[in-house]
């Protein structure tokens, strides 16, 4: 089981309540994933998780923050034992609806991720994507997903260098102001790394998706477009520098 924690985190804090919200879980797929640009980001996660996790075939992943499932389900098509869990029962609500709409075999419970109730190398695997960025002590998440995995560990980031931070920053400001928004940090992949070798683990496979904001990639609404965009500017090397979000696969 974790070890516990003097101070627990603050659920006052966004990351709980925003995603507590039933329309915000109701609609968080449309948000994301919806539209040419949404279907990509999908498409690329995809790949990158069944590549990284290959074979899936009876493989026990656990994915924590898994709001409304995507990458849980995607996991279990491939054939893997997955449990999705998160803190928000509204998220966990819908994605236990999408599993058994699609008649998979995914297990959802509420579990937050700063202490996971999981006995140490329970599972082959554990993923968390876009968690680390809003979670009060991303460190401590970290620890807990390589805590509770045997072999491989895959988390994602908006980078420190790159387009997001003019958005994080923006949204800092905002939320300073008064407004309701998601300050959402932004890392170093230095800092991801060293916190990875912490714990014994060594970062395998680093990808970076987009040196454009999203935003703009959606307003072009062109699939085509933007992958044509985004191949010429990795042809320069921008990709490398600035892409964003980081990806990143560490192994035991």
């Amino acid at each position: 089981m974790a070890d516990a924690e003097s101070t627990p985190p603050d659920r006052s804090h966004y990351s709980y309540t925003h995603y507590a919200d039933r329309d915000v879980a109701e609609g968080f797929d449309a948000l994301r994933f919806s539209g040419p640009i949404g279907e990509l980001l999908a498409r690329t996660q995809a790949e990158l998780l069944t590549g990284a996790l290959a074979p899936l075939a009876a493989k026990s992943i656990l994915d924590v923050g898994t709001g409304t499932g995507r990458a849980a389900l995607t996991l279990a098509a491939g054939g893997a034992h997955v449990l999705g869990l998160d803190a928000s029962a509204e998220m966990v609500r819908v994605g236990a609806r999408r599993a058994s709409e699609a008649r998979l075999a995914v297990h959802f419970g509420l579990a937050d991720a700063h202490a996971l109730p999981l006995a140490n190398r329970a599972f082959d695997a554990a993923i968390s994507l876009r968690v680390l960025m809003h979670a009060t002590d991303w460190r401590r998440c970290l620890s807990e997903l390589c805590r509770v995995a045997r072999w491989r560990v895959i988390v994602d980031f908006p980078a420190r260098a790159s387009f997001a931070a003019l958005e994080s920053g923006g949204r800092r400001i905002a939320a300073a102001m008064g407004r309701r928004t998601e300050p959402y940090r932004v890392m170093a992949e230095a800092d991801v790394r060293a916190a990875f070798a912490s714990h014994g683990y060594r970062v395998i496979d680093v990808r970076r998706q987009f040196v454009l904001p999203i935003a703009l990639h959606k307003k072009l609404a062109s699939a085509a477009a933007t992958t044509a965009i985004e191949r010429s500017l990795a042809g320069v090397g921008l990709q490398r520098l600035l892409g964003s979000p980081v990806t990143m696969v560490a192994e035991r």
